[in-house]
């Protein structure tokens, strides 16, 4: 067993849509990124890559390559599941998003869809959860939001 962490965080900003987990969410500001800033998904993506040894969604999908902006985190994270699916099974996935705002609470379930039907993997193996900070740091200013990942994969 092999287990790898992720985290991401991007800047909210005034036209941009908010993209978690795939799930376009009601808020007046999204996040900005050269794909669709999808911390929820880009912290996925990097707990797998690193359970697996094979670096971080940078090296894959690099910020500098045109064929990657505004893209689909979920298309990303399709190809992740290809690469990661040669040699490795997922075994869980802890997801944590930290912001300020919006709530969360009402489109986890979309996005448990979303991610196990990219990853072939049941909803009771992909938790994600939702927390504030209270006001303090800069996603409780609601300057920006991030994620955390911790993902258990198993040599096949």
């Amino acid at each position: 067993m092999r287990i790898g962490m992720g985290y991401d965080v991007h800047r909210l900003v005034e036209n941009r849509d908010l993209i978690l987990g795939g799930v376009k969410i009601p808020f007046e500001k999204g996040l900005l990124g050269h794909s669709d800033a999808d911390v929820l998904i880009h912290a996925i993506m990097d707990s797998l890559l690193g359970a697996a040894a094979l670096g971080d969604i940078g090296k894959h999908f690099p910020d500098t390559d045109l064929k990657f902006k505004g893209a689909s985190s979920l298309i990303l994270l399709e190809e992740v599941y290809t690469i990661i699916n040669k040699n490795f099974t997922i075994g869980n996935i802890d997801a944590t998003i930290i912001a300020q705002k919006p709530k969360m609470s009402p489109h986890i379930d979309t996005m448990k869809k979303n991610i196990c039907s990219i990853l072939n993997i049941k909803e009771n193996q992909l938790n994600i959860k939702a927390t504030t900070e209270e006001g303090l740091g800069f996603t409780g200013a609601c300057e920006g939001i991030s994620s955390q990942s911790i993902a258990l994969l198993v040599e096949k």
